[in-house]
This record gives structure tokens, C-alpha cells and sequence, in this order.
């Protein structure tokens, strides 16, 4: 019984001595990771040449659009204020009514060849941009150049306020940048988003509306409709056209309009351009290239 009792002080003596042992080591390994410093993580990777171009593209665009609102309101000052630039209101609203559907028309064609960017934020902006730029493009083919005659500030201002709600959906671009690294990336790497870019000037620069796709006119090539002076056709090769009680010859060549009656000949050269003969009968360029023009007929 004695020689029981010693072997069990002195496996509980050992237990002891194995327990302290195993603290002490436990303590000097917390020490050591904490002296060697924290791991830093790895860096992110750069972002694809596909993805800062698509960037850049959508930079491009934003800027064609903001670029197109103060050009615009500058535009409609004019119009309210012709005399300072020694000019009539009227054909200024043409011009103005004709040209800027094209200039929207433009970035929107330029926004649908972009394609998805591969980053679910942006891609939903340019779908956000696709769908305001499809909105306004259709409420600007409401307004026609001849409402200037009527009313030519108040026709400018309507187009003006579409053109002004072009502003960039929400979240924009620069604060999608702000919650994604590689997008953030992107951005710095894309030239065209740089503060002040601007696009490169074009040595010879077409009229707008002499380039693409002609815009569907809504008479098509039917010259009958114009006999009541009120008509939008497609002129694609010399024709006579009876309109309000006079026949004028239309000759739509690559880079003019030429209109002719026994008395006038008037040769026109860029959209918005309007020809007039007497009080009864105007004629607007909406679009012209070498395959043909859109023109509108109608009294002032």
C-alpha cells in the first residue's frame, strides 16, 4: 500500500512539471509572429486593356454630351438674343432643330457599339445611358425645324431642356470608381478621362448630318405628299416638286442641296440650311450625303 502511494505523488509530481512546462512554451510562441511584423497583402492586378478602353470610350461619350449641353445653351441665347450676332431667329432655330438629333443620335450609336465592359456597375450605366439617350432622341424627332417659323424661341427651348437632361445616371461613372479598384485603375490609365481632355480637332471635319445613315423620312420618296406644302421626303437622284402651288427642281448632290424654280436658284450645303421662295413655301435640309437628302417642305 506504502509503495502504491509514492508511485501516485509522483506521477502527479511529473503531471505538475509538464503542465508548467507546456505555459511557458505557449507564451514564448505568441512572442514570436509579433516580432516579425504583419503580412502585406498582395498587390491587385492591373486592369485590362479591354477594360481601360471600354473606360475611355464611355469618357469619350460623357464628354460629347456635356460638351453638347453648353453648346446647346449657348445656341438658344443666341436665338433669344439674334440681334447681337446680326442675325434673325428663325433660321438659327432651324439650323438648331435640325442638327441636334443628329448629335445625339451620334453618341448614342457610339454608346451601343461598346458592348458590356465585363464589370456588372458599368455596364449597367451604359444600359441607364442607352435608355436616356433612346428617350430623348424620340421626344427630339417631336419637334420639327418648321415649328421655328411659328414660334423659334419657344421651339429652341424645348429642344434645349432634352438636350439639358442629358446629364450622366446615377451612380456615375467617377463614383463607381470609388468603390471598385480596378475600375479606379481604369480610370487613371484611360487618357480620355483626364481632367481638361478634349477631342482631337478634325482637320476636315464633316458637316453633321454628311456622314452615316441617312435619318427615315417620314413621306419616304412619295414627292405627292408636298402638294399641300407640308411634306419630309427622301430625294435621291434630280426631281420636281409641286408644293403650296410651285414646282421646284432638286438636285441633291455630295456635298449640297440645289433647288431651282424659272426665277431662283438656291444651292445649299449643310443640314439645317433653309431655302426660301417668297412668303408660301420653305424648304429644310434635315440631312444630306452623297447618297441623297432628307428634306422638309413647308409654309412659314
Amino acid at each position: 500500500m506504502f509503495k502504491s502511494k509514492r508511485r501516485s505523488v509522483a506521477v502527479v509530481t511529473a503531471g505538475l512539471v509538464l503542465a508548467v512546462g507546456g505555459c511557458g512554451a505557449g507564451a514564448d510562441d505568441k512572442s514570436g509572429p509579433s516580432d516579425k511584423g504583419a503580412v502585406e497583402p498582395m498587390p491587385a492586378p492591373p486592369p485590362s486593356k479591354k477594360l481601360v478602353e471600354w473606360i475611355g470610350d464611355m469618357c469619350e461619350s460623357t464628354t460629347a454630351l456635356k460638351n453638347l449641353r453648353v453648346k446647346s445653351a449657348a445656341v438658344l441665347k443666341e436665338i433669344r438674343n439674334p440681334d447681337e450676332i446680326g442675325s434673325s431667329a428663325e433660321p438659327l432655330a432651324v439650323g438648331y432643330i435640325s442638327r441636334t438629333p443628329l448629335s445625339v443620335e451620334d453618341v448614342e450609336r457610339d454608346l451601343k457599339d461598346l458592348g458590356p465592359s465585363g464589370v456588372s456597375a458599368t455596364d449597367r450605366l451604359l444600359d441607364a445611358w442607352l435608355k436616356k439617350l433612346k428617350d430623348v432622341a424620340h421626344e427630339l424627332g417631336k419637334v420639327s425645324p418648321s415649328a421655328a417659323f411659328d414660334d423659334a424661341e419657344g421651339s429652341a427651348a424645348d429642344v434645349d431642356k432634352l438636350v439639358q437632361s442629358l446629364t450622366p445616371p446615377k451612380p456615375d461613372l467617377s463614383a463607381l470608381t470609388k468603390n471598385d479598384s480596378q475600375l479606379a485603375a481604369a480610370h487613371k490609365r484611360a487618357e480620355r478621362c483626364a481632367p481638361g481632355w478634349k477631342p482631337p480637332k478634325e482637320t476636315a471635319s464633316p458637316a453633321p448630318g454628311s456622314s452615316g445613315p441617312l435619318p427615315k423620312a417620314a413621306d419616304g420618296k412619295n414627292t405627292g405628299a408636298c402638294v399641300d406644302g407640308a411634306c419630309e421626303v427622301l430625294v435621291t437622284s434630280p426631281v420636281s416638286i409641286t408644293a403650296n402651288g410651285q414646282t421646284v427642281h432638286v438636285t441633291a448632290a455630295n456635298e449640297s442641296v440645289t433647288f431651282q424654280t424659272p426665277s431662283t436658284v438656291i444651292q445649299l450645303g449643310s443640314p439645317g440650311s433653309v431655302a426660301e421662295f417668297g412668303d408660301d413655301l420653305a424648304v429644310i435640309v434635315i440631312a444630306q450625303h452623297e447618297d441623297g437628302a432628307v428634306l422638309e417642305f413647308t409654309t412659314p
